[in-house]
């Protein structure tokens, strides 16, 4: 019977999860579903009745699926056959029905006494239902569009109350027309509506229920609890019986049933009555229906979009199943699908972002009961570290007492990853493709952790920020500071209120400065430095790969003068550069360049590095390269035509990134290069820092930072822990680099961790 009229008639799809001789699930569309009886409950039904919905359901189709509809519902209503002797009836004049009317509609009652009205959607029903904000599994097919309006039918006198019910609680919007109060929901706030219609006797509950997801889970339970709406239906104790937040966030869903008067929840608790949280109030509703509150990333039917809101709240998530690493460990892959611009109200372009859940196998049946410790990684653009065989460092102190949660940032690893390949169709607009690479700064990383962190149903997390990796956890403090339980910086205090020109002044500096010890260290690679450079001038040099070894190219192989082993690594290259007979570069050279210069491969370090200082207005405008030229006249070693005028060593330059990069020595980034140049132009960023929620900070963090650090200026990052206060401990040593995790990660986590406590 329900197959014959809810799949064959109104042409909803059957989830096929659901095994043959269960209550059949109908898929109306892409966002909403209707349940009927079994096979087995048929006769039942027939004898007793079935679950009744309290007033009439509206269900709209797609203009050209509604013609089809009419000429089944003439056909049903001819030859009923095994309807013939149930509740189905045509309640409105189907000969009169019109296909291309827009206000057309016909009033159907099912076999099972659910009222029914059909219509054709509007375009704006077929806009926010039709798929682009969300998915159930097994949706696709449906003939229907959705339900978009429900009558509910409520005593007389109570309808403001509900109505404000759903607002206070939901946070839906309200309104009135003629037939009542009317509460407004669904993609893009105004898709769907619920009806409020008072009569002078409503029928009686049957045991129906309604479904709804929502965007702001956690906090609408919290609502509920207050108010003492949260039950437990006993027949459903296997799909969710939900106690308290933490099982709420376990099950992704949570149930109530009666709609409260606030007033009525105040007068309850004055006579000291039970009102929750934690039980259900011992107050007479002003409506029973029982409700199905869904996160919309629900474990068995997630809302899994083409494109999402962030009103709506839509964060489809898809997790593995747990695997086996070596060392002892367990790892669970995770991916959401996040807006691209954080900021728009309904945005169209998503991107994919990716983490791994690391955690010890002794804890898989209890992962959930450790804290999470999310890791930023350095950049920027660069992923997360996977992770070692077996655990090392700073991870295998991690795992003592956290599950580790290693993010690949977006625009990186597995997250939506750019690359001039990934870029390609959107670099014929330079200005589109800045405007796209706007939203993969810090502001959008954080708004992305914060949504794994929702995701993982964890109250809090702490953060380990190695370098730009702690310029992110700055901008989750500024951002979401009540969902940090502690910060620790490596060599990731960032300037806060500081320009990029001030960045750059103070960067040349201290490369000047490890320039001179270089030097110092070994002598004889002056000469061997002029040498190269000289040929570099007089030759043109091609990469192995692609690209050109410009006198500049290899001159920013002083990036890695930061490190430990920097000068070393370096000098060993240098010593090697030449094939035996001395005339020309050797290819294993050229290879090794190739291997320690990531700006290929990598390319938001390139495009993003100077951008990742602009806080609000004001250009970076090519910064480094501007402040190269200010700074020459007094350290003129930065030229590299000194190595055909004189005997005063060539220096090599650091972090910085140039305008010169697009041109021929990175053949990957020339058609990067107008993008490139209007993200330097750009006047107008998003804020990264608010200093007034940094300002004493109640997060308790602790900063391991580097003396004579080369990328991050000490003097800033002392500046940057005052301001945040008492509760930030610092770690000023000239024992580690900049490499100082990845040299002794285990060290420097257990005294950060030390530090903060």
């Amino acid at each position: 019977v329900g197959m014959k009229f809810y799949g064959e008639t109104m042409g909803c799809v059957r989830d096929p999860r659901r095994t043959p001789g269960k209550t059949p699930h109908h898929n109306c569309g892409a966002m909403c579903q209707f349940h009927t009886g079994s096979p087995d409950s048929e006769p039942d039904i027939a004898n007793q009745g079935a679950q009744v919905w309290r007033g009439t359901v509206t269900v709209a189709y797609p203009p050209e699926e509604y013609p089809e509809l009419l000429e089944r519902l003439r056909a049903l209503e001819r030859s009923p056959g095994i309807l013939a002797d149930t509740q189905f009836r045509v309640t409105s004049d189907l000969s009169g029905a019109s296909a291309s009317s827009s206000s057309s509609s016909v009033e159907v009652t099912c076999p099972y006494g659910n009222r029914f009205r059909f219509r054709p959607a509007t375009e704006e029903e077929l806009r926010s239902l039709g798929g682009a904000y969300g998915r159930r599994p097994g949706t696709l097919g449906a003939k229907p569009l959705g339900i978009v309006e429900a009558d509910v039918e409520v005593p007389r006198g109570v309808g403001k109350g509900v109505a404000e019910f759903y607002e206070n609680v939901f946070g839906f919007s309200t309104s009135e027309d003629e037939r009542g109060h009317v509460v407004w929901g669904g993609p893009g706030g105004k898709s769907q509506r619920i009806n409020i219609v008072e009569v002078e006797d409503p029928p009686e509950s049957t045991g129906e229920h309604l479904a709804i997801y929502i965007s702001n889970f956690e906090e609408t339970y919290t609502r509920c609890d207050e108010r003492g709406s949260i039950w437990v239906n006993p027949r459903f104790t296997h799909l969710d019986n939900v106690t308290d937040l933490a099982s709420a966030r376990h099950y992704r869903q949570y149930r109530i049933r009666h709609l409260l008067d606030p007033q009525a929840n105040e007068n309850a608790r004055k006579a000291g009555k039970k009102t929750g949280p934690g039980v259900e109030a011992e107050i007479e509703p002003l409506f029973v229906l029982e409700h199905e509150i869904r996160a919309v990333n629900h474990k068995s039917c997630p809302l899994v979009g083409e494109t999402n809101t962030r009103a709506l709240g839509i964060h489809p998530h898809v997790e593995s199943q747990p695997y086996a690493l070596p060392g002892a460990i367990e790892a669970v892959d995770h991916r959401l699908q996040l807006p691209l611009n954080w900021t728009e109200e309904n945005p169209i372009d998503m991107v994919t972002v990716y983490a791994r859940e690391v955690y010890p196998s002794r804890m898989r049946d209890n992962r959930h009961n450790l804290p999470v410790l999310l890791f930023l990684q350095g950049g920027p653009g660069y992923p997360s570290p996977r992770p070692p065989a077996p655990p090392s460092g700073w991870m295998k102190r991690a795992l003592e007492e956290y599950r580790i949660l290693l993010l690949d940032q977006r625009g990186t690893g597995l997250s939506s990853a750019i690359t001039a390949q990934t870029l390609k169709k959107r670099l014929d607009d330079p200005d589109q493709a800045a405007t796209y690479l706007k939203n993969f700064r810090q502001d959008s990383i954080v708004r992305d952790a914060e949504a794994f962190r929702e995701a993982l149903g964890a109250d809090k997390l702490s953060i380990l920020g190695q370098s730009f990796g702690g310029f992110c956890a700055l901008t989750y403090l500024s951002l979401f500071p009540q969902s940090l339980e502690s910060v620790y910086f490596t060599v990731g205090l960032a300037p806060v209120n500081t320009h990029v020109d001030d960045v750059y002044r103070a960067t040349y500096k201290r490369v000047y400065e490890r320039n001179r010890r270089y030097y110092n260290r070994y002598p004889m690679d002056v000469k061997r430095v002029h040498r190269i450079v000289r040929h570099l001038k007089e030759n043109k040099v091609d990469m192995p790969s692609e690209g050109v070894l410009t006198p500049e190219r290899f001159l920013q192989l002083g990036l890695g003068l930061g490190s430990k082993t920097g000068m070393e690594s370096l000098h060993w290259l240098i010593e090697g550069a030449w094939v035996p007979d001395g005339t020309e570069l050797s290819h294993e050279f050229l290879k090794n360049i190739e291997s320690m210069q990531a700006f290929e491969t990598n390319p938001i370090y390139f495009l993003l590095h100077e951008a990742i200082y602009a806080d609000q207005e004001g250009p970076t405008g090519w910064s480094a390269q501007r402040m190269l030229e200010e700074v020459l006249p007094e350290m003129p070693e930065f030229d590299p035509n000194g190595a055909m005028t004189g005997e005063k060593p060539v220096y090599f330059t650091g972090e910085m990134v140039y305008p010169w990069m697009a041109d021929e020595a990175y053949a990957r980034l020339t058609p990067l290069k107008e993008t490139a140049h209007k993200l330097a132009e750009e006047k107008s960023w998003r804020e990264i820092y608010d200093s007034s929620k940094l300002r004493d900070t109640s997060v308790p963090c602790a900063a391991l930072v580097s003396y004579e650090d080369l990328y991050v200026e000490r003097e800033f990052s002392e500046k940057t822990a005052k301001l945040l206060g008492d509760k930030c401990q610092l770690w000023i040593t000239n024992e580690h680099q900049h490499s100082g995790l990845r040299d002794d990660g285990y060290g420097v986590l257990s005294k950060l961790i030390a530090m903060s406590r």
